[in-house]
């Protein structure tokens, strides 16, 4: 861990990482999880949690930035994969709408006009 780093980073596992991902696990489990105080990076860096943000315009870190982008992508094509399952965990419509929400998370990381 660098002291000196200046950048904003994501977390490594930058979907889960979201508030959406620890609601869903608290509302499974009934378990508030506490925050790491050090997380891993997309970068690959270990930087204190308060160094990492899950919003795009906060993210200085163009590495972090590129593995965040890449991430929502995967998740968007999962979350369809899922719906097409007879009997899958998601609807067409409840898939498409995480799908879209996904890629557009996508577009404004990559920084996109």
């Amino acid at each position: 861990m660098s002291e000196t780093d200046p950048h904003i980073h994501v977390e490594q596992k930058v979907v889960q990482a979201s508030a959406g991902g620890r609601n869903m696990t608290v509302s499974l489990l009934g378990l508030v999880p506490d925050s790491p105080s050090v997380v891993t990076t997309g970068c690959g860096l270990q930087v204190p949690y308060a160094m990492t943000s899950p919003r795009p315009e906060s993210v200085t870190c163009l590495p972090c930035r590129e593995h965040a982008s890449q991430e929502h992508l995967r998740f968007a094509e999962q979350v369809e994969r899922l719906s097409r399952w007879p009997g899958g965990p998601v609807t067409g419509d409840e898939a498409a709408k995480a799908a879209q929400w996904a890629r557009d998370l996508a577009k404004r990381f990559s920084g996109w006009p």
